[in-house]
């Protein structure tokens, strides 16, 4: 396994990091999570990612995770979306901030958060008061440090100049959506300002659900026990399963090939090309996956892969999946 600083911080995260989303504490069975897990750590990964908003994950992780030292991996949770009914439920308000990491601390079984993730950004709370509760929270020692996940460059850059101007302690990580079929952080300077602001890139979704895995065919039916069956995780993935999109995946996997690589870590080498990411968040229901994928983190794409792939997706430029 590799690593790489998560921005500009000195915490070092591995090129692949397990997630959690839709698998862990939900579709995946308690026992499948444990195993993927524990190969993932006797692997070299120690970056694990999971929120609140995600049904039994951080209880699942947090106790998994316990058998080993607490220092030898970074675990990342996150909050915004609502955890009740009330008006004061959800969001970036520092009465959630402070509840909300209470609860997860709880969750996990842990004495402090490496990472806390604010999950999407708050329109209705002043940055300067999230900014604040990350702040006093870092000085609680309660989260060692503070992210956020889908700001545009516009919010990345406001809540850059006004944490400067007060002082606090900035926000290292970003956490999009990013994989060959979604490319907006490209397009709207995300990278960039990222870059500019020393934030590590942690990217969710880099195999699209697992359609960049090869599983679905074009013109054939969707394979019994895949995501894209379960009605409880295929919300998103349909939004992929487009014969011009699964035409791209049949291309790229003849391009992986040549490489001697499957799909999924040809998918993952192309998102570590980006000197940005930090880290490229995988899922997995079996342990054979994770052992797959980490092997990404070997493959070097030339300039002319590069190219060839780019001629590949430019068929599907305009495509948007949900997110």
């Amino acid at each position: 396994m590799k690593y790489r600083r998560l921005g500009r911080s000195g915490l070092k995260v591995s090129e692949i990091g397990l997630g959690s989303w839709l698998t862990y504490g939900s579709a995946t069975s308690e026992e499948a999570a444990r195993a993927c897990m524990h190969q993932a750590y006797e692997r070299g990964i120690n970056f694990f990612d999971t929120s609140n908003s995600y049904p039994g994950a951080e209880e699942v992780m947090g106790s998994t995770l316990k058998r080993y030292p607490r220092s030898s991996y970074v675990l990342a949770t996150k909050l915004f979306f609502p955890q009740g009914p009330g008006p004061n439920d959800r969001g970036l308000s520092r009465k959630h901030i402070m509840e909300q990491c209470e609860a997860s601390l709880k969750r996990l079984g842990t004495d402090y958060i490496d990472l806390y993730q604010c999950h999407r950004f708050d329109s209705e709370t002043p940055i300067d008061e999230t900014l604040r509760a990350l702040d006093d929270l870092q000085a609680q020692g309660k989260i060692l440090y503070a992210g956020v996940s889908e700001w545009t460059a516009a919010q990345i850059a406001e809540a850059s100049r006004i944490g400067k101007r007060l002082n606090l302690r900035p926000i290292i990580s970003n956490q999009p959506i990013y994989n060959m079929f979604e490319r907006y952080i490209e397009r709207e300077g995300i990278i960039e300002q990222c870059e500019q602001e020393g934030q590590g890139l942690i990217v969710f979704s880099p195999l699209a659900q697992g359609v960049l895995t090869g599983k679905y065919k074009p013109g054939q039916q969707i394979p019994v026990g895949t995501r894209a069956s379960n009605d409880q995780t295929n919300g998103v993935i349909n939004s992929y399963l487009r014969e011009d999109v699964l035409q791209c995946t049949v291309q790229l996997s003849e391009l992986a090939k040549e490489l001697g690589a499957t799909l999924s870590q040809f998918a993952l080498a192309w998102i570590l090309r980006q000197p940005a990411v930090s880290s490229a968040i995988i899922g997995s229901s079996r342990p054979a996956q994770i052992e797959e994928n980490i092997k990404a983190t070997e493959l070097e794409l030339t300039s002319e892969i590069i190219e060839r792939t780019e001629k590949i997706l430019s068929s599907i430029s305009h495509f948007a999946p949900l997110r």
